[in-house]
């Protein structure tokens, strides 16, 4: 596992190796993977705001479960298989709750469909446990790439209540065609948007998104350079903005994403310029962390640990879609000062997850597939 500072300087020479334990004290137990229940291809899992007694698990066919004080409740929360068509990467992905989903009973899902990717606003029933597609609104549709690969496909509110939307390169190998470093296309980018309609457009762009003034980008673009980043997450206590970004031949990356950042790709992957015979990196940002294909061959970004236990307080759990490796990092004052591998599930790992609580769940990819949550 390789670790360097986020820089915007060429690449230096030489990689530091950590081997700190995150988790202070020789005598502290390791953590360990609990069940909680069995799934169709989940994909993600989240909780409404101030909701301590529920958590929403996302099926990638296309149905939403609802697991309650900890029991799985027979009937869905939503079916959306009419709706959605699941490929090898697309699918329902990713679903999030705005801050105001208490009084509005609003919520939104990424799915992909004949078409291409959808962003959709739909609705919670009378029926806390039930919602309702049937004042479904689109927000955003992006027709498929020739490849129909790389969709990304995260969905989550920041704590400035704006809604942030990853989207891959969209294929194929290499993004030939340079869309994540095209600001014309939202192929290859984070996105920001105030999911609110404004007059005859479905959404509002926010007056601070970096590119709102830039000719020929779109406006919607938070941060751009990224090849497939499956996951991000926000710190619930700094605000930073986590993601992993699914590398290509070699090196998968963890980034702190920041507004208006070009991430690299595909100039670079991970810390290393992708075509060998050089690059010019003046103006990139680079990973807060790396790690090659010896460890692993897909990273499944993760979320920081909030939650109960207090020497995992603070430490960003990420993984290995491929070998099930699970690590734990720490940043202080934005440097990596701890790096260890703390787990190795037994499964391929399709996502991480938090609660309302700050506990951090690891999805089981496949079907059937299991939720399990991080704890002493």
């Amino acid at each position: 596992m390789n670790v360097r500072h986020r820089t915007t300087t060429p690449v230096l020479a030489g990689l530091v190796l950590l081997a700190v334990l995150v988790l202070p004290g020789a005598a502290s137990a390791a953590p360990a993977l609990v069940p909680l229940g069995s799934f169709s291809v989940p994909t993600y899992v989240t909780a409404p705001p101030g909701d301590y007694h529920r958590v929403f698990v996302v099926e990638r066919p296309g149905r939403i479960r609802v697991i309650k004080n900890g029991t799985t409740l027979s009937k869905p929360f939503l079916d959306m298989r009419h709706d959605v068509v699941a490929g090898s990467e697309g699918g329902l992905i990713s679903i999030a709750f705005p801050p105001d989903y208490g009084t509005s009973g609003k919520f939104y899902a990424y799915y992909t469909d004949n078409v291409g990717i959808r962003v959709a606003e739909l609705r919670r029933s009378k029926n806390p446990d039930r919602a309702t597609r049937a004042r479904r609104r689109i927000l955003l549709t992006l027709p498929h790439s020739p490849a129909r690969s790389h969709y990304a496909g995260q969905l989550e509110f920041g704590p400035d209540g704006y809604l942030y939307i990853s989207i891959g390169d969209g294929g194929p190998q290499e993004d030939p065609n340079g869309r994540a470093q095209n600001l014309g296309t939202w192929f290859g980018k984070i996105l920001r948007i105030n999911p609110h309609p404004s007059g005859t457009a479905a959404y509002q762009i926010p007056s601070g998104n970096p590119f709102v003034n830039t000719p020929g980008a779109k406006p919607e673009i938070w941060a751009y350079g990224l090849r497939n980043p499956w996951r991000f997450s926000f710190d619930t206590e700094t605000g930073a903005l986590w993601a992993g970004d699914v590398g290509q031949d070699s090196y998968e990356e963890i980034d702190v994403v920041t507004r208006g950042a070009d991430y690299g790709w595909n100039v670079m992957e991970g810390f290393h310029c992708y075509n060998a015979s050089g690059c010019a990196t003046a103006g990139l940002t680079l990973p807060v962390a790396e790690y090659d294909h010896s460890e692993g061959c897909s990273v499944t970004g993760g979320f920081v640990h909030r939650g109960a236990a207090p020497d995992l307080r603070g430490v960003y759990f990420f993984g290995d879609y491929c070998t099930g490796r699970i690590w734990g990092l720490r940043l202080l004052a934005g440097r990596v000062v701890a790096l260890t591998q703390v787990l190795k599930a037994s499964f391929q790992i399709g996502s991480f997850a938090q609660d309302r609580a700050g506990e951090v769940y690891v999805l089981q990819y496949g079907s059937p597939g299991g939720i399990y949550k991080i704890t002493r």
